[in-house]
């Protein structure tokens, strides 16, 4: 409503599957192989993919890529996307990116994330398309790199990690 008052609530359902049977069959699979999986509908998605939006849409070892609908649920007050969303969006890509060159028993957690937001994002800009490169994978450390997209193919934000590589 143009004077800020408050319009009827819309709903928004979540759905998801338990997260410790994903997390159990990590531990006995290498990341391309749990990718795999994911891509083909074979495992459940982690419960962060559904609650904002997200698709895993190609996998390759060393790269990932996701859609984010860009959906009303994620606005903030000015009216677009919240940069929260897009930068999730990046460190999902960039670390599954890192994720699927890891053998089994070997995982990873983000130790940092730096991203550059380029444009405003809304309903009308289309679902994110944002593509993950791992650069360097190493034994205590990894890096990666990411980069979102609209529909139009104009690029929205940038982004780089930083991942703590670990057994399990």
């Amino acid at each position: 409503m143009q004077d800020g008052s408050v319009a009827p609530a819309r709903t928004r359902i979540v759905h998801w599957n338990d997260p410790k049977a994903l997390a159990s069959y990590i531990r006995e699979h290498s990341g391309l192989d749990v990718f795999r999986k994911l891509l083909a509908g074979e495992a459940a998605s982690p419960p962060i993919m559904g609650l904002i939006g997200q698709t895993l849409e190609e996998v390759d070892e060393g790269r990932v890529v996701m859609k984010l609908e860009a959906g009303e649920w994620l606005y903030n007050p000015i009216g677009t996307v919240h940069s929260g969303a897009i930068a999730t969006l990046l460190d999902s890509v960039m670390g599954c990116a890192v994720h699927t060159t890891l053998p089994k028993g070997r995982a990873y957690t983000s130790l940092e994330i730096k991203v550059n937001f380029l444009r405003g994002v809304t309903v009308e800009t289309g679902a994110i398309s944002a593509e993950g490169r791992a650069v360097h994978v190493g034994r205590r450390s990894a890096v990666a790199e990411g980069r979102a997209f609209d529909k139009a193919g104009k690029l929205v934000a940038t982004a780089s990690t930083t991942c703590l590589v670990f057994d399990l």
